[in-house]
């Protein structure tokens, strides 16, 4: 089973405390290809192609003329995201047993490293995967990406029953789905709001991340056993659920 989450634009680059050994991505031949269009753009440009503010995009500038593909002032990847869902997934609180079934079952998919596994070194970068960037005869990179990804999953769910998504729509469009033989569970949170049921992003976000330290906590391994998680006061909802699609409603 693996699981897929999108990666954060708030990072960490605080020293590094991990007991995982280091690794290297797998795609940085591609990355470099990405980042070499990226080198391209202004500060002024890179703040209309992505719609950030003058002092980020020259932040931004500044680490895409930095960039190399030899990453030995990397940081692994699961330490260096600190967005909503990584801070709820308690990665300070797990052990070396945790550590391990994460690197074995955690991916994160990146705009610019394409999918990640946590021991992966990396570098401070931005880049969203719905980010307009045309790089040669691919018009983005969704195109860029999605038949490496997708092959690359397909190897990696060989001997799998289910994969779960956790990523957000943007990063999971990157993967070409009909291509998937097996079942692809994605949970989705609710709350009641103004008497609806409504996918609020903030707390989707922190219950992906409770969500996944469940999955590496307790090491699940079945479907119904993800039915079971009750983190943030969020129940399972069967009569509102499908066969791929887990409602949790709190």
């Amino acid at each position: 089973m693996k699981i897929l989450i999108s990666p954060a634009k708030k990072l960490d680059l605080s020293e590094e405390k991990s007991n995982l050994k280091d690794t290297e991505c797998l795609f940085l031949n591609k990355s470099a290809k990405v980042m070499k269009k990226l080198q391209e753009f202004s500060p002024s440009n890179l703040s209309k192609l992505m719609g950030i503010s003058d002092n980020l995009s020259i932040l931004n500038y500044e680490r895409n003329q930095k960039w190399q593909s030899s990453l030995t002032n990397g940081k692994q990847a699961l330490f260096t995201f600190k967005g909503a869902v990584f801070q709820s997934m308690k990665i300070e609180d797990f052990d070396n047993v945790d550590l391990e079934f994460a690197n074995n079952h955690l991916r994160i998919l990146s705009g610019l490293y394409g999918m990640i596994k946590p021991s992966d070194l990396i570098l401070p970068y931005r880049l969203e995967m719905g980010t307009k960037l045309q790089i040669g005869r691919n018009k983005n990179l969704y195109h860029f990406w999605k038949e490496t990804l997708t092959n690359h999953l397909l190897s990696e769910i060989k001997k799998d029953s289910f994969l779960v998504n956790l990523a957000s729509e943007e990063y999971f469009k990157v993967i070409d789905k009909k291509e998937i033989p097996i079942p692809i569970i994605t949970p989705i949170f609710k709350d009641f709001k103004n008497g609806k049921l409504k996918v609020i992003s903030f707390f989707a976000k922190e219950a992906r991340g409770k969500m996944c330290n469940f999955i590496i906590k307790n090491e699940i391994s079945t479907i119904n056993h993800l039915s079971s998680f009750s983190e943030n006061g969020y129940l399972f909802s069967k009569e509102n659920s499908t066969k791929e699609k887990l409602i949790f409603i709190r």
